[in-house]
Order: C-alpha cells, then sequence, then structure tokens
C-alpha cells in the first residue's frame, strides 16, 4: 500500500490522524506536510508529537523555523520552512544534524528547503474540500509503506 486518503470534517479528526501515526512511528523517519496555508499542517503535527507522549503545547515553529521535542526514545524536530527566503539558510543552522537514526522530522514548507532536506518517508497533503479537509498520506519508503500498513 503506498497511498491513503482521509476526509477530516473539524480540527478533532486532524488531531486525531495526527495521533493515529504517532502510535506505529519508530524513528528514523521523516515526513513533508504541504497544503496551503491553514489547511491543518500544524494541527496534524500537533496530533501526532502529542501522541508520542509531549504534554505541554505544541507551536508553529514559523518564525524559530524548528521546534525540538526529546520524547521516550525519540528526538523530533517539527520544521516550519513557509518564512525560509533561502535554502542555503538551512545550511548555516545545520539542517543535516537534525536527520540522525533516533530522529523523527516533520517539515512542513518542504519545498522552500529544495536540495538540502532529504527525501521524505512519508508526504502528508491537506487539502481545502467543501467544509472540511482531506488528507492524502504517500508512502515513499519501505518505512513509509511500513506505517501506512499499520494505519489504514
Amino acid at each position: 500500500m503506498t497511498e491513503l486518503t482521509f476526509q477530516l470534517n473539524n480540527e478533532d479528526e486532524t488531531i486525531a490522524v495526527g495521533q493515529k501515526l504517532a502510535r506505529h512511528i519508530q524513528a528514523p523517519l521523516t515526513l513533508y506536510l504541504t497544503g496551503d496555508l491553514g489547511a491543518g499542517k500544524t494541527t496534524l503535527s500537533r496530533g501526532l508529537i502529542q501522541g508520542l507522549g509531549h504534554k505541554g503545547a505544541v507551536k508553529s515553529p514559523t518564525y524559530t523555523l524548528v521546534e525540538p521535542y526529546e520524547l521516550d526514545g525519540v528526538e523530533v524536530y517539527h520544521f516550519d520552512l513557509y518564512r525560509l527566503n533561502d535554502p542555503e539558510e538551512l545550511e548555516f543552522m545545520g539542517i543535516r544534524d537534525y536527520f540522525t537514526d533516533s530522529s523523527l522530522c516533520i517539515v512542513e514548507w518542504p519545498d522552500k528547503g529544495d536540495g538540502l532536506l532529504p527525501d521524505a518517508d512519508i508526504h502528508l497533503h491537506l487539502n481545502y474540500v467543501n467544509q472540511g479537509r482531506e488528507i492524502q498520506i504517500r508512502a515513499l519508503t519501505e518505512s513509509g509503506k511500513k506505517l501506512l500498513a499499520a494505519i489504514k
């Protein structure tokens, strides 16, 4: 299985998909999140990060570019590259150091880091559909395929 689609009628359902992913995720894994502004990328990330055990708020790293979370044996790095002006800025922040064998990297707006980011294992794309959203989850590697098979 390489692709799944879910209808999301509200924020709670978006969070639930993130929590469902969290139950089956194993590092190392890289997730790309794409979609229009306000489509639910950060909401999905919140569900995922809290589903992995984070008890506090999950804020958007729009201005800091990355928010780290140290959770029960996994390092989670939540990137939001929306405000990135040049992919070379990622080199200055040591982007390669974040993608390790014990890390889960969630990258919003990955196209802004084109050429400097590792390939994704899973690509999640959120679309507006009528009054709700739709999420398409596509596996791009064997690790991604295993995750997709586990959540179907």
